[in-house]
C-alpha cells in the first residue's frame, strides 16, 4: 500500500514508498511541482465548498489523485492546471453528493412524502380491482392466459417458460404480447 505525506509548500516530502514515480524517475518533479502550488489545492476546494473540513478532505485526496497518476500527464509544464482541474472536479462531486444526500434527507423527513398507511376506500379499491383483473384472466384463451400467468405473474423469464411449455420463444412473446392486449382492452 502506498503511503503520501502532505506537507506545506517549501517542506520535503519524508515519506513517500517506492512507487511508479520513483521507478520512472519523475518523484523530484512532482515534489518541486507540488511545492509551487500544493496550497492551491485548499483554496480552490475552499471556494467551491465553502467548508473548511471539507475543503482539505477534497484538497487531500485531489493531491492524492494528482500523486497516483503524475506519470501519465503528458505535458508537465501544464501541472497546475491539471491539479486544479483535478480538484475542482472533486469539489463539485463532493458538493453535488452532499446537495443529494440533503435532499434525501429533507424529503423523508416531511409528512408529505411518507406513504400514508391505506384507508378502508383504497382497500375496498384494491379488492374490487383484484377480483376484476382474476375475472379478466380467466376470460383470456387457455394459450395465452398460461404463457401470461407463468411470465408476468411467476417471474419466469421468456425461455423458462419456452422449454416448460416445449414450444418456441418468439411464440412465447406473441402468446404475451396478445395475452396483455386482451387483458388490458377487459380492464377498460
Amino acid at each position: 500500500m502506498q503511503e503520501l505525506v502532505l506537507v506545506q509548500p517549501g517542506q520535503s516530502i519524508e515519506r513517500v514508498p517506492t512507487g511508479e514515480l520513483e521507478r520512472s524517475g519523475t518523484h523530484a518533479e512532482f515534489e518541486a511541482r507540488l511545492a509551487e502550488c500544493g496550497s492551491l489545492t485548499f483554496r480552490i476546494a475552499q471556494g467551491v465548498l465553502r467548508n473548511a473540513a471539507d475543503a482539505e478532505d477534497v484538497a487531500q485526496e485531489a493531491l492524492l489523485k494528482a500523486f497516483r497518476s503524475f506519470h501519465r500527464l503528458r505535458d508537465p509544464q501544464r501541472f497546475r492546471a491539471w491539479l486544479v482541474r483535478i480538484t475542482f472536479r472533486m469539489a463539485l462531486d463532493r458538493s453535488r453528493s452532499a446537495k443529494r444526500r440533503e435532499q434525501r434527507e429533507t424529503d423523508w423527513s416531511r409528512p408529505a412524502y411518507r406513504p400514508l398507511p391505506p384507508t378502508a376506500e383504497d382497500l375496498a379499491v384494491s379488492c374490487e380491482f383484484q377480483a376484476r383483473l382474476e375475472s379478466a384472466v380467466a376470460e383470456l384463451p387457455e394459450k395465452l392466459r398460461l404463457v401470461l400467468l407463468l411470465s408476468a405473474l411467476q417471474g419466469y423469464t421468456l425461455e423458462e417458460v419456452s422449454a416448460m411449455l416445449a414450444i418456441p420463444t418468439g411464440t412465447v412473446k406473441s402468446r404475451l404480447f396478445f395475452a396483455r392486449k386482451q387483458l388490458a382492452g377487459k380492464l377498460r
